[in-house]
């Protein structure tokens, strides 16, 4: 009795996480599933603060990135990036395309995936409309690019921490594993995206205007964010920790690029409910697990393990995509990081359900925290994408990446 009811507070969590009733925010109905577990006794008081503890790293890394993330919003460093790709594109709508692509590249790859939902596709919104091209093909670009590109580094994406947790590898050996997958998922990703919308990015658009340089504080900014990202490639190198480099690193370029005074406009800026949205994430999946569903997610590893590494990689990795899909990739990684702890599986598995988690995500609005994110940057712009038309795109896009993904990833273990 006491696993139904937890597992229907946890979907009707996740349904309210994603339709948001009454407009309130995710961070409402995510603290409001995590009470409603500890009220009725359905998870210890202190289980439900030691699972909301486990996130710390997550906690100061998305710290760290939502910090770096307004402060390159405030000083238009994204706006900036955005209008040079503009004016470069030189009324071409393809080349625009690939452009911001490639920008939507750079910034997940050493910004996280959060980052390119939160401010890059505002920037890049404000300039397709002075463009005045249809911006729907511009835009799913920035959702897509940022789970295509999440696993090029360990920073591009927290479901990596959480994924791997204390076992996170060493940059090289990361980089060993990952970066030709990461290169496929982007190459298969960029060819769908462009046949898909090849009507909408064909002909001309209007010119665009010169770009304004940054001025001092937005100069300064940019150079805090890339010495940040050079931080946090050497601790990947090093094997430490990421969340509290990253937010380390970026308080201090936040002071470098406004001084003190810019701080607070800084932190008030920052969307701080995505914090308290993650904890209850955690303590959800929590309770979940204790309904045995830690212990099924052992004994489906165990059963990959079983089969031919092509056969358990593609299951690991298309079955962790479904399951993220459903649930969300951040709790489905929690889940998956809790049974990879727990259970000694081959690396060709652990690192299939990485790429499932990360890439995965891309069928659906449901799939991943960016992509939830990316939804209330556009809502905040008064654009709107349903959730049919998303999973159409994604349908097309999203299995032909991870399939192509997970071979990349064997051919790189032999």
């Amino acid at each position: 009795m006491a696993a139904a009811a937890i597992w229907l507070i946890a979907l009707a969590t996740i349904l309210a996480i994603l339709v948001r009733p009454r407009g309130w925010p995710e961070a409402v109905w995510a603290c409001a599933g995590a009470f409603a577990l500890v009220v009725f006794r359905l998870i210890p008081v202190s289980r439900s603060l030691a699972a909301a503890g486990k996130g710390t790293d997550v906690y100061l890394f998305l710290t760290g990135m939502m910090l770096l993330a307004e402060l390159a919003r405030i000083e238009g460093v994204f706006d900036w990036l955005a209008a040079i790709s503009v004016a470069q594109a030189r009324a071409s709508r393809a080349r625009l395309f690939a452009l911001i692509y490639a920008v939507g590249i750079l910034v997940t790859t050493f910004l996280s995936n959060d980052a390119t939902a939160i401010v890059l596709t505002p920037a890049v919104y404000a300039s397709i409309r002075r463009a005045r091209v249809e911006p729907l093909p511009y835009l799913l670009a920035c959702a897509f690019i940022a789970n295509a590109a999440s696993f090029v580094l360990p920073i591009s994406n927290p479901a990596n921490l959480v994924v791997y947790g204390p076992h996170l590898p060493p940059l090289a050996q990361w980089l060993k594993l990952f970066l030709l997958p990461s290169l496929v998922s982007i190459a298969v990703t960029w060819v769908v995206l462009r046949l898909l919308f090849r009507d909408e990015l064909s002909g001309r658009m209007e010119a665009a205007d010169g770009v304004a340089p940054l001025n001092p504080a937005g100069r300064r900014a940019a150079w805090g964010i890339a010495a940040t990202g050079g931080i946090l490639i050497l601790a990947s190198a090093l094997g430490r920790d990421l969340g509290l480099p990253t937010c380390a690193a970026a308080v201090a370029a936040v002071l470098v690029a406004t001084r003190a005074r810019g701080l607070c406009s800084v932190i008030r800026g920052v969307s701080w409910s995505v914090l308290p949205l993650v904890a209850g994430l955690f303590v959800l999946v929590e309770a979940v697990a204790s309904t045995g569903a830690l212990r099924v997610s052992k004994e489906v590893l165990v059963w990959l393990t079983l089969l031919p590494s092509a056969a358990g990689s593609l299951a690991a990795s298309f079955g962790v995509a479904a399951l993220s899909n459903l649930i969300n990739n951040l709790p489905s990684g929690l889940l998956a990081g809790a049974a990879l702890t727990n259970v000694n599986v081959p690396d060709h598995i652990r690192h299939a359900v990485l790429i499932g988690v990360d890439l995965g995500p891309n069928l659906s609005v449901t799939g991943s925290l960016a992509t939830i994110l990316w939804l209330v940057a556009l809502r905040r712009e008064g654009e709107h994408v349903s959730a049919r038309s998303f999973l159409a795109t994604g349908a097309l896009v999203m299995p032909g990446a991870l399939l192509c993904s997970t071979l990349a990833l064997l051919a790189t273990a032999r």
